[in-house]
């Protein structure tokens, strides 16, 4: 009678876990801009942590849940057309400042552990395969772009005040030329 009592828990328990998952995946992907699905098949447990620790230093997060919530998950959100990427055993990655760095940290990660897969990436709404995330890794970090950007902003600056000190110059010498004459 027991065990009877505790298949019917079960039973009661399983779409309430399935629900809790799907909305803990729905309210990461609010408090996230971009979401990565990787397939982490071959991967130790010890590997697994590495890279948790690596994304959580940059403030993002890996979720393990089960393929069917996932698809769930994805379909009450609206992004069907990243369902048939979640098979076997897959992770997100969700990440709330800089989608740079998360795919410079997985692909660096990747070097080492060539189990590790990207299978896309949720980038605002814009969809990216796995070698758009190896090129958005490649793109330097905000902090380089503004650097090259007021570079650039500076240069034409730098010339226009090149070019008025060598007019001055000039006129200075020529005036000097004419006080020598005057003087001789």
């Amino acid at each position: 009678m027991r065990s009877e009592r505790n298949v019917a828990v079960m039973k009661k328990l399983g779409p309430l876990v399935k629900e809790v998952s799907a909305n803990k995946i729905k309210e990461k992907l609010k408090n996230s801009n971009s979401l990565f699905v990787i397939k982490y098949c071959g991967l130790s447990s010890p590997d697994m942590s590495a890279l948790r620790q690596s994304l959580k230093s940059i403030n993002a997060s890996l979720l393990v849940v089960r393929n069917s919530i996932a698809r769930l998950a994805l379909k009450e959100i609206g992004h069907q057309d990243l369902i048939n990427t979640v098979e076997g055993p897959c992770g997100f990655v969700f990440v709330s400042d800089e989608p740079v760095i998360a795919s410079k940290v997985l692909c660096d990660f990747l070097k080492d552990h060539e189990q590790l897969k990207l299978e896309a990436a949720l980038l605002e709404d814009t969809i990216l395969a796995e070698s758009d995330i190896k090129g958005l890794a490649k793109i330097p970090s905000k902090e380089i772009l503004r650097a090259q950007a007021v570079m650039g902003l500076k240069a034409p600056i730098i010339g226009v005040v090149m070019a008025l000190n060598q007019i001055l110059r000039k006129f200075v010498y020529c005036l000097n030329q004419i006080k020598d004459k005057k003087n001789n």
